[in-house]
């Protein structure tokens, strides 16, 4: 992967195409494109001498305003506005968080544990095996799982410990817990 800067407007254009919660902005970029993984570049096409000179890593990176205004953006969409169960508004904000930025999701989950659960795994079982009626659910458009079976106090804390690690703001913090 290599990482692009983008001005905020090219960003929103990005973004605004977007067709379910998850989906990268390599997948956008190659489905507006209609460019498919693999395929060669068109004839004549060249990768241009400034960006050859800079192989920096290539997702499109968002500034911190960019990720306050992506969560913002999720709880005044229409799709989190029909979700009538706290769970189903639970994965929205964990499926949106991982696309925000994986690694930093990553370490907001590993730190986090019950005092005999896990709550986040990469597979089923993992959690399975570490409590009874987890009723695990795969978190969509992440390779993680999480169990669903914790009150929704539960689910607001294990937001707030993954967006405080994350480093978001404790406005948006305590504003996207309370619509759970």
């Amino acid at each position: 992967m290599k990482t692009i800067e983008v001005d905020e407007e090219l960003y929103r254009y990005i973004a605004s195409h977007t067709q379910h919660i998850g989906e990268s902005a390599s997948d956008i970029l190659r489905r507006m494109l209609k460019f498919s993984a693999g395929q060669p570049l068109p004839k004549g096409a060249a990768t241009p001498p400034a960006m050859a000179k800079t192989a920096a890593p290539a997702e499109v990176q968002s500034r911190p305003q960019d990720r306050v205004r992506a969560v913002r953006e999720l709880l005044l969409s229409d799709e989190y506005a029909e979700q009538k169960k706290a769970v189903n508004r639970f994965m929205l904000i964990l499926s949106t968080l991982y696309t925000l930025d994986p690694k930093a999701f990553a370490t907001g989950t590993e730190s986090l544990l019950g005092r005999t659960r896990v709550y986040f795994a990469g597979n089923q079982q993992t959690l399975v095996q570490n409590g009874t009626h987890t009723k695990p659910q795969h978190i969509p458009g992440t390779p993680y799982w999480v169990i669903t079976n914790t009150n929704t106090g539960r689910k607001r804390s294990m937001i707030e410990h993954i967006m405080q690690s994350m480093q978001f703001p404790a406005e948006l913090i305590d504003k996207v817990c309370g619509t759970l």
